[in-house]
């Protein structure tokens, strides 16, 4: 089965739909491109709204574009788009656009590399074909290079529907883990469930100097609530790190304890001990 059948089945001109399949360059969107999809469907509108001049050409005469993200010679569904109208844009108003904003800490780029031409901003609104599959469909990308078809003289064959979506799929492991604070942002739901349930010491690691901090989280909404809390700030109420760049921090989890662990300060301070980020780290106590 193909995805052309898909749409030829709901009286789609195949003529008139392009199908795109995003994998950024950038490895940080790459990773939270999905995410995206997931929790914040318009930032990721946002992010295929304005294309290259080629993709952009094709663009003006699509009527629909299928989006897809990719991932090596398969791509995961997104969801259909009917191509409304567009519009002339240059830089300045393009890094104005709330979305872009929250796409610029993971690398994507603006437009000086384009300053010979008018970019074009275009409405992209997000149809209900097969909104249930997003996630869960996967197709395999034709051969070639080319990172947008049109779907009348391309192949699509289906190579799976997933039970769950891949685009929110279980976290790693809590000793695997690694995020940026950009990253902390946009965590899918379920990970997010996760951490509401993990008591942890925790390490905030500057990249600009190589310093740390070492944490703690129990309670209410534990790991959540107090990482939730450097999104909020960028410093979590910490005076040591008021005057830091939390573009800079990366967190990960030094130990999980139990869930009724009380005295998770005093597993704190050893591992501040440890790690000696009294001396020579960001914890001022």
């Amino acid at each position: 089965m193909d995805f052309k059948d898909l749409l030829t089945k709901e009286k789609f001109d195949l003529e008139r739909v392009m199908v795109m399949r995003h994998s950024p360059k950038e490895p940080e969107l790459r990773k939270v491109l999905p995410w995206f999809a997931v929790e914040r469907p318009e930032v990721f509108n946002a992010y295929q709204q304005c294309q290259n001049p080629q993709a952009e050409k094709a663009l003006m005469k699509a009527e629909f574009v299928a989006s897809f993200i990719g991932h090596g010679d398969k791509a995961t569904w997104v969801g259909l788009y009917h191509r409304g109208n567009w519009q002339p844009i240059n830089d300045v108003q393009f890094w104005a656009i709330p979305a872009i904003q929250e796409l610029k800490p993971f690398g994507i780029k603006g437009l000086e590399a384009h300053r010979d031409r008018v970019a074009q901003w275009f409405d992209l609104q997000l149809l209900d074909f097969c909104k249930d599959w997003k996630g869960r469909l996967v197709v395999k990308w034709p051969p070639g290079r080319l990172w947008w078809r049109w779907a009348k003289t391309n192949d699509f064959s289906i190579h799976a529907i997933h039970e769950d979506s891949v685009f929110d799929k279980e976290m790693p492991s809590w000793d695997r883990l690694s995020l940026t604070w950009a990253e902390l942002k946009v965590l899918p739901n379920k990970w997010k469930a996760a951490l509401g349930h993990w008591r942890a010491v925790y390490f905030i690691f500057d990249r600009s100097d190589a310093k740390g901090y070492v944490g703690s989280a129990s309670g209410n909404e534990n790991l959540l609530r107090r990482w939730r809390n450097y999104t909020d700030t960028g410093h979590g109420g910490n005076v040591a790190l008021t005057k830091r760049n939390p573009d800079n921090f990366v967190f990960s989890i030094l130990q999980r304890t139990s869930p009724d662990m009380e005295d998770v300060e005093q597993l704190e301070s050893s591992w501040k001990d440890r790690l000696h980020t009294r001396d020579f780290g960001l914890n001022d106590n």
